[in-house]
């Protein structure tokens, strides 16, 4: 009866290692993006949130832009936030308005950041966690690509570099602009 028990215990871990590796060798080869947005074909959730440059200054949705803009949420602390930089300055010296959600990050080390590295946003809130979950984020570098009546029309989950810019934002930006009446807002946005 001991060398059953004995066989029982060793046979019940390797049973269950090999189920774990059918189970990856399952997944081999497929799709492991997983899709988390919330906010799609959403309005922005009301805010009112201090502005970075001037902390005693309240901003809400009001103060955003009335035509289509890139909210990105971002941190001095995130290292893919310091990789998007410099692409986001890019962005704005094209004109593509840029609205700054600091996230969960020290005022002087953002101030710093910013500072050092040049500010690519038209405005610029902190948000101390709160906003973060409303709108559903997994991370930092998070962006979403808002119309001009504040609906989220596209949720970029990573950094924004040319080759992401050029293939879904860019022409997501430039049907919202083109199409007030929102035709094919749907197929370039998503």
């Amino acid at each position: 009866m001991a060398m059953k028990k004995q066989q029982i215990w060793f046979i019940l871990p390797l049973l269950a290692f090999l189920v774990v590796i059918v189970l990856f060798y399952t997944r081999l080869g497929k799709d492991t993006t997983v899709v988390t947005s919330t906010m799609l074909n959403k309005p922005l959730p009301n805010f009112s949130l201090p502005m970075l440059q001037q902390s005693d200054k309240l901003l809400t949705k009001d103060d955003l832009p009335k035509s289509p803009y890139i909210l990105n949420v971002w941190g001095s602390w995130c290292i893919t936030c310091r990789i998007e930089h410099p692409f986001l300055l890019q962005m704005a010296s094209q004109g593509v308005p840029i609205v700054g959600v600091n996230y969960k990050d020290e005022t002087t080390d953002a101030l710093h950041y910013l500072n050092e590295n040049k500010d690519p946003f038209v405005l610029n809130v902190q948000d101390s966690g709160a906003y973060g979950i409303e709108l559903g984020l997994t991370g930092a570098p998070e962006s979403f690509v808002v119309d001009s009546k504040g609906v989220v029309r596209q949720h970029i989950i990573g950094e924004i570099n040319e080759q992401r810019f050029n293939e879904q934002v860019l022409p997501c930006i430039t049907t919202l602009r083109n199409n007030a009446d929102e035709t094919g807002v749907k197929g370039a946005c998503q």
